[in-house]
Formats: C-alpha cells, structure tokens, sequence
C-alpha cells in the first residue's frame, strides 16, 4: 500500500484507491452506482452483499473464477505464495504462475479480494457463496478443513486418531486438532504415513481425492477403510458419512486445488478459409435478400397485418403464413418480423381490435440508401434484447412462446452476439469458425453462467444465442459462408485485427499486451508468438485450417451496450463498405411474349412499385420475374390507370418491344373493365347492355349473389359490394366500383400504418455500463461524501469519538455562532442536515454569507455553492483540519 498502513477493511482499501480505482470498481460493477452511495463505507457495504457478489462472479471467466474458488478453500488472509501453491500445485506451471497476477488483480479492482500480498482476502460473502459445503460443493471437489470435520468430536476420539498416527497425544482438542492438520501439511511426515497405508486404503483415497470427497460407509466398514478412518485420513461427517478432509486431500492432490487449471482460454479454430473478397460478396448478397424480404414483409402488412393476440404476439396460425408469403421456414420468419420490430419498421396499430402493421418510420427507412438501410437493421438486432430463437419453445410455465409476443427479451442476448462477431473478427481474414472451439471459449469466458436457461430446462441459454446468433448473422449478411464480412466487422468498434483474437474491451486489463503481478513487476500470462495470416491466395473452395491464431483472455466485464452516437458512427462506416457491394438499381425491365418481365437486377422504386401493381410477381433470384395477367392489369386499372397509361409505361421502360400478347391483353382487359358498375343499394349492377345483366342472371355461379332484376339495365342483390365485385370477377367479368353519384371509384393499394411508434427498448439483465461523466461525478460525490463521515472534528460530547460517523447535536443558538465564526473566518465546519423529505444527511461546508435564517456556503460534498435553512441544520462541528 505504498508505505501505508495496511487496511483492515474493505472500506479502507477502497479509500486507498485513486479516482481511477473506483470508476474502474463502478464501471465493472455498475449494480453498486444505483442509487450513488452516500460515501465508501457504504459502497464496500453494498460491494458485500450477496445479490451484488453473485453478480459479479457470474461476469469472472473460468481461470479468476478458479482462483476465487481457490481463496475459498484458503486459510482468511491467505499469502500470495499459498494462494500461489493451490493453484500451480508443488510442481509449479508457468502458464498459472504467468496468468495468476492478472487474476488477483480483477478480483481486486472488483472488490471481491482486498489486502496487500501478505494478507489477501476474499470478501466474506464471496467465500460463503464458494467455500465447499454438504449442500453446495465446491467446483474444486475439496471437502472441509481438519478444524470443521472434527468439530463436535468426543477429546477421546481425537486422541485415539493422533494416537493411531503416530503422534503424541496432547491435553485439549485444541491442540489435537493443530497436530493432526501439522500432519496432514507437512509433506514429508505425511508421505512417511501413506508409504504404511495399505493399497486398497489408497484406491479409496483415489476415489474420493478430486471429489465428491464423502463416501458413504457401513457400521462395520473394511478394513482399509478402517485404517483410514482411524487416522482421520477419513473424518466422520454423519452417522454413515465420512469425509476426506481438506489438507489431506491437497497433499494427494500435490496442493492444486482444481484437477485441471485453465489459465489461457482455448482458441476459436478455423474450420474453413474463403478469399476475403468472396466472403463479403456472399454477405452483400445476403444483406440484398435480407432488406427485400423486410420490404415483401410490409408489403403483405401494407392492408393490415394479422392480429395481435388477447396476451400478445401472433398465432401460429399467422406465422406460418407469413412465412409462406415470406417463402421461407417459420423459425426464419419469426427472425424477419423480430428484426423489424426492433428496428421499429412494424409495430401494432393500438386500435381496439388490434392489428399488426408497418409503421410510419418504415416509409423514412424505404427512403434511405440500401447499404443504410442494411446497416439500420444489423445495428437494432446486434442491441436488441429479443430473441427469435426462442419462438415456438415453452416458459417455465409450459406457455408457447409466440412471435412478437412477451416474454423473448434475454439481457446477455446483446453481449453474446457482440461476442461472438468480436471472436469471429479476432480469425484470420475470411475465416469461418469451428462452432465447437467457439462455444468452449464463451464458456470459459462466463462459465457460471452455463446452464441457466431462463426457463429452458436444463438448456444452457449462453451457448443457444451463441449457435443462433451464427445463423442470424449470416441470414442478415453480417457473415459470409459463416466469415465475418467487412462490413460486418465495421459494426464493431475496437474490433481486433484479423487473426489476433484479441478482446475488444479496451479497459480489460490483458487488452495490453501484459499484465503486472500482485508483486509489481509485468509478467506474460501467455507465452504465445504471433498468429499466422490467411493466405492472400486462398482459393474460392473452403480449405482446412490448421493454424489458429493464438488466444488470450476474454474481458472480465462487457455488457455490448455503447452509447447512441458511436453507434450512428459504426453504422455509417459499415454502410460505406456494404454499398459498393451492393448491386446498383435499374430503370428497365426486359419485356417477353410469354406475358412475363425480367427484371435484370433491384429495380428503381418508382419502377418497382408500378410493376408491383400490374403485374404479380412470378419467382426471385438474381433477376425477379414478373407475370401480366388479366388480374392484374385489372387491379392496375381499379387503381385509376388508364390502357394508353400502361402501354406508356411499358414502352418507356423496357428494353425490348412491347410484345402483341402483352397489348392486347391490357386492351381486351380495359375493354371490359368498366362496362358493368356496381353500387350500394344493399348492393346492385347496372350496365347500358341488357343482354350482359341476363347473361349474368342465367350463370349459376351468380345463385349465391341472389340477384334480381329491378329495370332492364339494374340488378339488385342481396350481397355487399365488396363480395358482389369479387363474385362478378370470379365469372370472368371486369366490373368496377362506383360512388352514390354514379362515378367509378379508384381503388388504389392501401398503406395502412399504425401511428408513430418507438423501436421496443432492449431490456437489460442489470444496470447500463456508466459512461465517463457519470463514473465522475459519482467518484467526486462518493469521495466528498467519504470526506464528511470521516473528517475528524475538534470537540465531541462526551462518551463519542472522534470521527465515528455520527453527525453532530448542537442548539440552534451554538449552530448560529458556529457558521457565523466559520463565515467571518472562510472555515470549513462539519453539519448534520435534514432535508424536506426528512432524509437527514452530512456534508462538509465552507460558510459565506449567514442571514435571514439562512446560510450560503460551497459544499464540498456536492462541490457547488448551495443555501441551507439554519433549522434543518441539527448540529454543527469545527473540524480538526481544514478540508480546503
């Protein structure tokens, strides 16, 4: 501690910390900043607690975690060299010794271990959640100490046990205890012991040696249990229940706690090398798809989507039919409209019978550029808390979980698909990842987190969004061929370079290239040369690697959040690398006898909405073709075109003549359309033909219309207009709408959208990561808060301390005369103070100007010029030294 004395609490230790110690605490444990903690006492108060510990063990990778787990099992205060030997064990490993430094100091800064080397120590609800128990054992399989296993134990037993192994016998159990843990300790008297056990004692030591270390145990055990037994190599835990105790178990295991120390995470493989530039032609191409299946999606909504369930979300019912409108599989479609929804381009309308629709934001998203476009959609699903994946499974209530609906929000969504990408970025340019070396390395980064399905029974969520988040990224052109793109790599700020595998969070400590030891000099935790690069010849056909980069360890704590304006930026830059991938609208169709149009590539829009009206879309690919059929140069015409409009149209349009079948087609169609009109009566025809109304009379298919004739050139029916038109059309004839003053109405396709909406708010697992000006301010109003606790006054009553934190009693006349010497003086003096809400509180103030029952003073523990009622003030002290 530089000198000083060494803390005795967590509170002192955290006081010893500069600025940048405790916004590096706050930063990575944003739970202890809600609400700011009045002072440090209170923050290491807080920083103890078990919800707050859990939480951030949760946060350690697989080796700090292991060391944790380790000081758990460690006599309380450990030494550095101790803690050292659990987890190198007696032979030593470079590797642990190199890496183990790095985790002693993220256990530090987080609060979770204080002391200097000589005394480290686990906060006491870290090693309650840790420490090996019957009901909770230790990852370490390491059973109780020689003191807890023999706690309860007849002084006779225990005289018999060091009897039995050799040892003389004592006046206490005290000191029976010590001596028989000195046995187990010393590894020369302790092999000398084993060297006499016979073989079969020691096959039952094997078994129980890495845990579970209880055995169960029959009234009369065997004899080489016997012999254990008696010389508390096994210790009595119940009636039938023995225990191999602690020590003893650390001397079989060569004084390593865990079987197998991980201190390097494992390396994320390669499992197949494209050509860069093959991989983001890929993933344009994808990207491409992607935005016209979010326009083919609005498009099928443009009426009115499907309706919003009684408990939310939309039926299966409906999904599957979006997904055949889609043409694509249900779980895809579900991907598509959460996508959408969190890029706020559909949302429901809010009407009573509730429907789904676009919203206005998806008519600005349709004005931008495709390659913004694309970059809006990847940026809202990277953030977004909903996950499609889970559509279709049941809660932990057995309830399906539907599309759009409650319930499919996971906070770590966003951090693990941020993950992902930034270990994709890390391979070599144009490589694809093995999904099982992948997985491994999420797990040692968060391993208490496996497991914990969010209501999937026994699932491990973590490694579920891992695999999901692999197929969004290549369904949204993030990837290509499963490599991360160019672009794709654009969306990550402070992504590594390609084939380093290096984490992004920058204030990670192992972001640097070293790490400095708990004993002040740097250390290498890793010993890895530099990777090797994909070959700039690769060939188009994947190939197997066989060299991945190397691994170094993953941030302590990242939670894929940043603020609004970096990510304005990262979607600018990753647009400008999609859009000269993108493949440039045209303003032409290629016109064919066969009543059908090519489109070569992405047309226009005005040219693609027109086209989308009079003609039907007949399959997709790299060029759409489009098929003309009296339907649709119908619904062309119902939407206020005229033939001499649609042969203009064509001409200017296409590539190739207008072809015959095609005009006629428009001219037989606009012939007809028209020349019987419909109206609201309950419904009627009429037409100047006579002749066409008794044709329509005589068809049976008209039996279901109940049609009459009222005048020679009216029929009446007894079916509304709109089933009437449908009825006359599904007969081969072109009627048209008209209004109560007899004009045609022009039906044009409806863009129905529900009133302005905001994209849903992603839903966090805890508090935001606190950006600088936050951290600053909560520093600067912990320290003040600090300074007023614990600022050391001049004169206490009698019976109190100096400095113990309560806040002063004085009448109002000594509080008078007090701020008014401190004002006359320019002094600071310590208050008690009680606000209008009856919270009472203390600060540290400098008095400037006493009237009018108030007093005007800069307060040191808010750092600004503030004015206090003299009644609210309860008590007033001088201090010993002046804070300024």
């Amino acid at each position: 501690m530089g000198g000083t004395a060494a803390p005795r609490t967590l509170a002192e230790a955290l006081r010893a910390r500069g600025d940048e110690g405790l916004a590096a605490l706050l930063r990575a444990r944003p739970d202890l900043l809600v609400p700011v903690p009045s002072d440090l006492t209170q923050l290491a108060t807080r920083a103890g607690t078990r919800a707050s510990v859990v939480r951030a063990l949760e946060r350690l990778d697989r080796f700090t975690l292991q060391t944790a787990e380790a000081l758990a099992v460690a006599p309380d205060p450990a030494p550095y060299p101790v803690l050292l030997g659990l987890m190198a064990g007696d032979e030593g490993d470079a590797e642990v010794v190199a890496a183990l430094p790095r985790a002693v100091g993220t256990l530090r800064e987080q609060a979770l271990l204080w002391g200097d080397d000589d005394r480290l120590r686990l906060v006491r609800t870290a090693r309650e959640v840790l420490a090996p128990s019957p009901q909770h054992p230790s990852p370490t399989g390491l059973g109780p100490t020689v003191a807890e296993a023999t706690a309860g134990m007849s002084p006779t037993r225990l005289q018999e046990i060091i009897a039995t192994a050799g040892l003389p016998t004592t006046h206490d159990p005290v000191s029976a205890v010590a001596a028989l843990t000195d046995l187990f300790t010393d590894r020369e008297r302790m092999g000398a012991l084993l060297d006499t056990a016979p073989v079969e004692a020691l096959g039952v030591l094997d078994r129980l040696v890495w845990g579970p270390p209880y055995g169960e145990v029959t009234p009369n055990p065997a004899p080489p249990v016997r012999w254990l037994r008696d010389r508390g190599l096994l210790l009595p835990a119940t009636a039938r229940t023995v225990v191999l105790p602690r020590e003893a178990a650390l001397h079989l295991r060569a004084g390593r706690a865990h079987r197998v120390p991980e201190p390097v995470p494992p390396a994320v493989t390669p499992a197949r090398e494209y050509r860069p530039q093959v991989v983001d032609s890929t993933a344009a191409g994808q990207a491409y798809t992607a935005l016209a299946t979010i326009e083919e999606l609005a498009k099928e909504w443009n009426e009115g989507g499907p309706a919003v369930l009684r408990a939310g979300g939309m039926s299966v019912r409906d999904l599957k039919r979006t997904a055949v409108a889609l043409d694509v599989t249900e779980q895809v479609a579900a991907f598509w409209l959460e996508v959408a929804y969190a890029a706020g381009l559909v949302a429901p309308d809010g009407e009573a019978d509730e429907r789904y629709a676009p919203t206005p934001a998806f008519d600005e998203w349709l004005a931008l550029p495709a390659a913004e476009r694309w970059a809006r959609l990847a940026g809202a699903w990277l953030a977004a808390t909903r996950t499609p994946g889970l559509v279709g499974s049941q809660d932990a209530k057995g309830r399906t979980l539907a599309a759009l609906g409650p319930d499919l929000d996971r906070g770590a969504a966003p951090e693990v698909r941020r993950r992902v990408l930034t270990l994709l970025a890390g391979l070599p340019a144009g490589a694809s990842p093995d999904p099982e070396t992948l997985l491994a390395r999420l797990r040692w980064e968060r391993p208490l987190r496996d497991g914990r399905g969010a209501g999937q029974a026994g699932a491990d969520l973590r490694a579920r969004l891992a695999s999901w988040t692999l197929t969004e990224a290549e369904l949204l052109g993030v990837t290509g061929r499963g490599a991360l793109s160019a672009h794709g790599r654009a969306l990550l700020p402070g992504a590594p370079a390609p084939g380093t595998d290096h984490p992004v969070d920058g204030h990670a400590p192992e972001a640097h290239g070293h790490t400095t030891s708990a004993h002040g000099h740097a250390a290498d935790p890793h010993g890895h040369g530099h990777a090797q690069d994909a070959h700039g010849h690769a060939q188009d056909q994947p190939r197997r690697a066989t060299v991945p980069g190397p691994a170094v360890p993953a941030p302590e704590a990242y939670n894929g959040r940043r603020p609004a304006h970096a990510a304005t930026a990262t979607h600018a830059g990753a647009a400008a690398l999609l859009a000269p991938l993108l493949p440039e609208p045209v303003d032409h169709v290629l016109l064919q006898a066969d009543l059908t149009a090519v489109a070569p590539g992405p047309l226009k829009r005005p040219l693609a909405d027109m086209l989308a009206v009079v003609a039907d879309v007949e399959s997709k690919g790299g060029a759409t073709v489009y098929r003309f059929t009296p339907a649709s140069v119908r619904r062309a015409l119902d939407a206020g075109q005229a033939a001499a409009d649609l042969h203009a149209f064509l001409a200017a349009h296409s590539r190739t003549p207008v072809p015959q079948p095609l005009a006629y087609l428009i001219d037989d169609v606009a012939r007809k359309h028209g020349h019987l009109r419909v109206g609201a009566a309950s419904a009627y025809v009429r037409c100047d033909d006579d002749a066409v109304l008794g044709e329509i009379l005589a068809d049976k298919r008209s039996a279901s219309l109940r049609l009459r004739r009222l005048a020679p050139t009216v029929l009446a029916a007894q079916a509304d207009p709109a089933t009437l038109l449908e009825g006359l059309r599904s007969m081969g004839f072109a009627p048209a709408a008209e209004s109560a003053e007899g004009d045609v109405l022009i039906t044009r396709a409806h863009t129905y959208r529900t009133p302005a909406r905001t994209a849903p708010a992603p839903v966090p697992e805890g508090p935001p990561e606190p950006d600088a000006t936050l951290l600053g301010a909560a520093v600067k109003a912990i320290r003040a808060g600090d300074l007023a606790s614990t600022v050391v006054r001049k004169q206490e009553p009698a019976g109190r301390a100096a400095g113990d934190g309560e806040p002063p009693r004085t009448s109002a006349a000594e509080t008078l005369a007090t701020v008014q010497a401190a004002a006359m003086t320019g002094s600071a003096v310590w208050i008690g103070y009680v606000n209008a809400e009856g919270a009472a509180s203390q600060r540290v103030i400098a008095p400037v100007r006493v009237e009018g029952g108030f007093v005007t003073a800069y307060d040191h523990t808010a750092d600004e010029v503030r004015t206090y009622p003299l009644h609210r003030i309860t008590g007033v002290a001088e201090l010993a030294d002046d804070p300024t």
